[in-house]
């Protein structure tokens, strides 16, 4: 047991810092690999709906989280009025929508 101990008395400070390195480095690559497959992706996604939804106008085709397809009739700053269908109209927040679809897709459904 005595043979350990001597060992590590025996190793210098310069040892201990190339240790401290090799514990370091596969951390940082964890994280450099989680930042460029996970976090980077979900920003550029989330600002990219943030986009969408600040451009938001009237007349606009859109499909909400929920599955409603609607058309915006009127734009508020926290809520829009989409008509879903004859004498329908939904009142939706505007970060429930989940996508702009082309003009004319919902007369081309129906």
């Amino acid at each position: 047991m005595s043979f350990f101990i001597s060992d590590a008395l025996a190793q210098g400070a310069q040892g201990q810092q190339a240790g401290i390195f090799e514990l370091i480095l596969p951390l940082l690559l964890m994280f450099g690999i989680f930042y460029f497959l996970l976090i980077r992706p979900q920003q550029k996604k989330a600002k990219e709906h943030k986009n969408m939804v600040e451009a938001l106008g009237k007349g606009d085709e859109i499909i909400t989280n929920g599955g409603l397809l609607g058309k915006i009739i009127d734009v508020d700053e926290n809520f829009l009025t989409c008509k879903i269908a004859e004498n329908v109209e939904v009142k939706v927040q505007r970060h429930a929508v989940t996508s702009v679809l082309p003009k004319g897709t919902i007369k081309n459904l129906s």
